[in-house]
């Protein structure tokens, strides 16, 4: 006759010993009574290495607390079972990753009450997850940490994540946007066309907006709107189609760029004065001479043709209008002379360093700037200076863009712009390069008008930057600088005290 209990034992062992993951049976005081081969495989020990074992010893000490709390669960009749992931301890010391279901077992007629835990090897899982984990993490610093706003949407407009820089762009928390449509995120009109771009672009494929950097309108949570170049580009994730924009803000860009077309325009004005009151004053200079000369030939020819045949009267009529228009022509010469040499310009008292400071960045609008090192040191302190704010920050712009093109295919590319207090009477503005110096057939000429260091240059804008010094009573120079380079240097006269 068969014994079943025999029989049903030996199955068990049989199931015990082939699983394909670990079974371990554990004594209530942790002490292990029996394990598998798969178990054995897993943590590196013979079978009886292990059964000389508790669990706690195969255990990590961080996952240890945790274990005898839901054991505790088991022996108390709060749970039948409990499922945990723990790190074990393989013979090498290395911990693994494991997912350990635990049951309470109560069998009296043999040796009483006892835990039996399946243990599957998770490791490779749960250290991809960790994998994952921290490339997110890190993929969200690196999105947070960009100044531009960041923003996932679907095929159909809804927001699915946003950066910090977005938050801040326009003033949603993230919880506000995720699952919303972003045309909550636009003024009229551009909120109405946005879905049909969407269904244009799922029905068609065409690339309308895709990849190109477009100047928009956003709108901030407080329905105030800016000013912001937007990219958007599709990426696919799992078979699903999602959009990336990269959103920022330009409003002060485009002021700066603004107020840059306002100064160059301010330029130019200065520059037709300027060389029209450099040929003007040259022209008077050249002219007196030769008209002074007329009119005392003529008079000669006055006295000359009191003794000749000609009628006087006639004669006398001809050479005294010919006088008086000569005498005008003079004294029309001189006024403007005297108008241009005056040079007097709208001042008043100014910030050097503000004044300073707000040039540099209009001259990294749309210039070679963004790709130099500029370094600003301004010294604090400074009394106000008495200066036509416009054309000395004209000078500043000009000096720095000829400094720029100057340093033009040099491996160092550092532009230093300074400023300092002279004297009680004088406060300097400073623009040195890391160029390759000036000529010295230049040097000598360089603030006159026509000598240039460019091939295409007119050589006038040095020459229009030492009249508008000039005329504020300061002075400018340019002298090498003995790390090499040129350094531009020009003075400004400070506002009396009373000015101030």
């Amino acid at each position: 006759m068969t014994d079943a209990r025999g029989d049903d034992a030996a199955k068990f062992r049989a199931l015990f010993d082939l699983s394909a993951v670990g079974i371990q049976q554990v004594a209530l005081d942790g002490t292990i009574l029996a394990v598998n081969r798969k178990l054995c495989d897993l943590l590196g020990y013979q079978d009886g290495e292990l059964l000389a074992l508790s669990v706690a010893d195969i255990t990590h000490p961080d996952d240890l607390a945790q274990e005898i709390d839901l054991v505790e669960r088991l022996l108390s009749r709060v749970d039948r079972s409990y499922a945990i992931d723990k790190r074990q301890l393989h013979k090498s010391g290395a911990a693994i990753w494991t997912r350990v279901t635990c049951s309470l077992v109560d069998d009296p007629p043999s040796s009483g009450p006892y835990l039996l835990a399946v243990v599957e090897d998770i490791d490779a899982r749960r250290r991809a997850e960790d994998d994952l984990r921290r490339s997110e993490a890190r993929l969200g610093s690196v999105l947070d940490a960009s100044p531009d706003g960041i923003l996932v949407i679907d095929d159909a407009g809804i927001i699915e994540s946003v950066n910090r820089a977005c938050e801040t762009l326009f003033g949603y928390a993230a919880g506000e946007l995720i699952g919303r449509n972003v045309d909550m995120l636009m003024p009229p009109p551009y909120r109405e066309r946005h879905d049909g771009y969407l269904a244009r672009y799922r029905d068609t494929g065409r690339r309308h907006i895709i990849g190109v950097e477009r100047v928009v309108d956003g709108q901030r949570k407080d329905g105030g709107t800016f000013a912001m170049a937007l990219t958007v580009d599709d990426v696919s994730v799992a078979g699903r189609r999602l959009f990336i924009g990269f959103a920022r803000d330009i409003t002060r860009q485009q002021g700066a760029a603004q107020r840059l077309k306002e100064l160059e325009a301010e330029l130019l004005h200065v520059a037709r004065v300027s060389a029209m009151g450099q040929l003007a004053s040259a022209l008077a200079h050249e002219l007196t001479q030769p008209l002074t000369a007329a009119g005392n030939y003529i008079g000669a020819g006055r006295r000359l043709a009191t003794t000749s045949g000609v009628p006087r009267e006639r004669t006398l009529a001809a050479l005294d209008k010919a006088a008086s228009q000569i005498a005008r022509a003079g004294q029309i010469v001189n006024r403007m002379r005297s108008f241009i040499e005056k040079g007097e310009t709208e001042r008043s008292t100014q910030d050097v360093n503000h004044a300073v400071e707000e040039a540099s960045t209009l001259a990294l609008v749309g210039s070679k700037l963004v790709a130099v090192d500029l370094i600003l040191e301004l010294a604090p302190g400074i009394p106000p200076v008495l200066i036509d704010r416009t054309p000395i920050q004209q000078v500043v712009v000009n000096l720095m863009r000829n400094a720029v093109e100057a340093m033009d295919g040099t491996e160092q590319r550092r532009l230093t712009l300074s400023t300092r207090q002279v004297d009680d009477a004088f406060a300097e503005v400073s623009v040195r390069d890391t160029g390759p110096g000036l000529p010295a057939e230049v040097a000598q000429r360089l603030f006159k008008p026509f000598v240039s260091t460019k091939s295409t240059g007119m050589g006038i804008g040095l020459s229009i930057c030492r009249s508008i010094v000039l005329a504020h009573g300061g002075a400018i120079r340019a002298e090498p600088h003995t790390d090499g380079g040129t350094i531009f240097s020009f003075t400004l006269p400070l506002a009396p005290v009373g000015d101030v």
